[in-house]
């Protein structure tokens, strides 16, 4: 990591003297913050291991709740916790919690069409929520309580501020000393006026993921906007200035529809409705695309480095998060299928994810991670291969094309070889 950084082009941060959280260097966590890697009885199940270590974190699954309202308060997320979860990233916090007016109906589903008399299936979901509106004592109190009661668990807080550094730096340092095992940075809410600015403009990300690093102590990862054209470019920023993983993807922005009885837009307050974050299992071939393409440029651009990458998009099933792992992600995050399946979930997300791996014999996570990297090529690339594949199906036939074919010195050679075996 050192190194990488030594060689990004913003040498300025070299200079700066930070510190961080010692599992950004590779020492185990209990040298440094205190988590020990071991987990409780709830989380260990028979089967492939399922462990992973993400920046030196010890988690006991890859699945994390994302931030969002699964990780809005102390109780929810000691819930989390104790259902089995491998970690819990907090809903996103900032200074001025008065800012933060939230609206109802906030929330709108789409639905896949279903036979009269059955149940129709939620495949899209659409929120116009904003970050936490408790106060911003009150959030740090409970996660302070959640880490003294659940020491060994990994607790990341998501926080988000405007364009002003003594804001960033008054933030991690006040979240940092309630003892969280690392900082998620809000690039990517796809509404209201901080989140996605900042994600989508690098010459602004760079600044400010400078100004986050040059603070933090502990592992910060950079959570992303979908909504750009190419998501690799936020992400080498948020890396070259010191982060030390990407989180991706957040909500896409969306309309949900129009209520044709009504001519108005869903979710619909007070005859009104503004674009919202889009979620759930609709989006993830979407969100499979994005981490793919930053697994990519991870992989090409800093080898060996220890960065990690956590997707989110529509996971529903440990199936579902076995694609991200296979595009190189280390962790899965989980928010709207939480809200739509309940906390214990989790134990059918192992469940699922262990008969995965049984099923081709992984035994660990980091057996198969990033596996399917290697298959994804160009169009031309797949022209190529496909001629050539042709070409060696021809030879391989058995027989004469036809009678003119025939010799009569290779008579007998050639009749057995048009004997089926």
């Amino acid at each position: 990591m050192a190194g990488l950084r030594e060689q990004s082009s913003f040498p300025w941060l070299m200079r700066l003297g930070r510190t961080k959280h010692p599992s950004c260097y590779g020492m185990k966590p209990s040298e440094g913050h205190g988590v020990q890697a071991r987990c409780s009885a709830v989380d260990r199940e028979e089967g492939p291991d399922l462990s992973v270590t993400v920046n030196g974190l010890k988690l006991p699954n890859p699945f994390l709740i994302a931030s969002g309202p699964p990780g809005t308060n102390y109780t929810v997320m000691k819930r989390a916790f104790d259902e089995g979860w491998g970690g819990v990233i907090a809903k996103t916090v900032s200074l001025d919690s008065e800012k933060v007016v939230n609206v109802t109906p906030r929330y709108a589903k789409l639905k896949a069409w279903a036979p009269a008399g059955t149940k129709s299936e939620v495949i899209g979901w659409e929120n116009i929520e904003l970050i936490s509106d408790r106060p911003f004592e009150t959030m740090l109190a409970e996660l302070q309580q959640l880490k003294k009661e659940y020491p060994d668990r990994i607790l990341v807080a998501s926080i988000m501020e405007e364009y002003h550094r003594a804001s960033w730096e008054e933030i991690i340092e006040r979240v940092e000393a309630t003892g969280v095992d690392a900082l998620e940075i809000n690039l990517g809410c796809a509404h209201g006026k901080m989140g996605a600015v900042m994600g989508q403009d690098c010459v602004l990300l760079e600044e400010v993921c400078g100004w986050i690093n040059a603070k933090a102590s502990v592992p910060i990862w950079a959570k992303m906007t979908p909504n750009v054209t190419d998501i690799t470019q936020p992400a080498r920023t948020a890396l070259l200035a010191g982060c030390e993983g990407i989180a991706a993807i957040n909500t896409i922005m969306g309309v949900m529809g129009i209520n044709l009885d009504t001519l108005r837009p869903e979710p619909c307050v007070e005859g009104y409705s503004i674009p919202g974050g889009y979620s759930s299992k609709a989006i993830r071939p979407i969100a499979l695309a994005k981490v793919m393409s930053i697994a990519q440029m991870m992989k090409a651009e800093f080898p060996g480095s220890d960065f990690s990458l956590s997707g989110i998009g529509g996971v529903e099933t440990g199936n579902d998060a076995a694609e991200f792992i296979l595009l190189g992600a280390n962790t899965v995050q989980v928010c709207t299928g939480v809200m739509l399946h309940g906390y214990g979930h989790v134990k059918s997300l192992c469940k699922d994810l262990q008969a995965f791996m049984s099923k081709h014999g992984f035994t660990s996570i980091e057996d198969f991670r990033g596996a399917s990297l290697d298959y994804f090529t160009t169009h031309a690339d797949l022209v190529k291969r496909q001629k050539e594949a042709v070409e060696k199906k021809q030879k391989l036939r058995k027989g004469l094309a036809s009678d003119k074919d025939w010799t009569g010195e290779g008579l007998t050679k050639e009749t057995e070889g048009m004997v089926s075996n």
